[in-house]
């Protein structure tokens, strides 16, 4: 009986890790290196800036994002926002001329449209990481479609455009969900289980993985990860890394697809 328990126990503390995990259950879904995916010829013309729009959201004045075939770039990936530690980050970003990309829960855009803005203004990118964070695996089709769809409204409502990219909670998604989303889906090839160890030094120790290319998952809603920020765009900054968009990292993503990197120069070993 004892031992019986004990399995019990050890389940149940399995699931809730899981439950508490954010976004770091293993993937799901396949994911393509840039190299891999099919990607219309370059233009050669930069990222379009987001249009104003009557809801006060003015973009920052156009910019020309780096060729990162060609120099070293990260893209730093926020999940779970906006919450009350995101214009800390937004200031610290600032500092570094560094863009990243949100993906942010639509209950939260409700509560916090302003920072919403402010993350579109600076020039940051906005994607859907659905309402309430379902895992979209366990719902009907029908139904994660319009857990997808309230978010888009709710990001739409706040900023007047729409969302750009999409992350499924844990990495999971149907894959006829997949085949009808009008988006790319962003992934990712390091976490920094910034979400599990809630530890600052931690989250520090775990983007020394990162290399030319990655898609970096962290998590606005933990101070420990705001308060290790700093020490990882210094390090990357002298390191002559680029911080950009997922979309800018990736050049041109397709819809429907899961991307979990980006470019890299050919000759660049991180």
């Amino acid at each position: 009986m004892s031992s019986r328990l004990a399995v019990l126990r050890i389940a149940t503390a399995a699931v809730l890790t899981l439950a508490m995990a954010g976004c770091s259950a293993p993937l799901s879904e396949n994911w393509v290196r840039y190299s891999f995916a099919p990607a219309p010829e370059d233009s050669g013309q930069a990222a379009e800036t987001p249009p104003a729009t009557d809801q006060g959201t003015k973009p920052e004045a156009e910019r020309t994002p780096p060729n990162c075939s060609k120099v070293k770039c990260v893209a730093l990936t926020f999940d779970d926002g906006p919450g009350k530690y995101t214009p800390e980050l937004l200031s610290l970003l600032d500092q570094y001329d560094a863009k990243a990309t949100f993906f942010l829960i639509g209950k939260n855009v409700k509560k916090h449209p302003q920072i919403v803005r402010d993350e579109l203004s600076k020039g940051h990118e906005i994607g859907n990481h659905t309402w309430s964070h379902k895992d979209l695996t366990k719902v009907s089709i029908a139904a994660a479609k319009r857990d997808l769809q309230k978010t888009d409204d709710a990001i739409k409502e706040a900023t007047g455009t729409d969302p750009t990219l999409v992350r499924p909670p844990f990495g999971a998604l149907p894959r006829s969900l997949k085949k009808n989303l009008s988006v790319p889906i962003a992934l990712w090839d390091v976490d920094t289980l910034d979400w599990k160890t809630r530890n600052t030094k931690s989250t520090i120790k775990a983007a020394e993985k990162i290399v030319p290319g990655s898609i970096v998952l962290m998590h606005d809603i933990h101070k420990s990860t705001i308060d290790a920020v700093p020490a990882i765009l210094k390090d990357l900054s002298s390191k002559g890394y680029h911080f950009v968009t997922v979309t800018e990292l990736i050049g041109h993503p397709n819809p429907g697809i899961g991307y979990g990197s980006g470019q890299r120069p050919a000759t660049s070993k991180g």
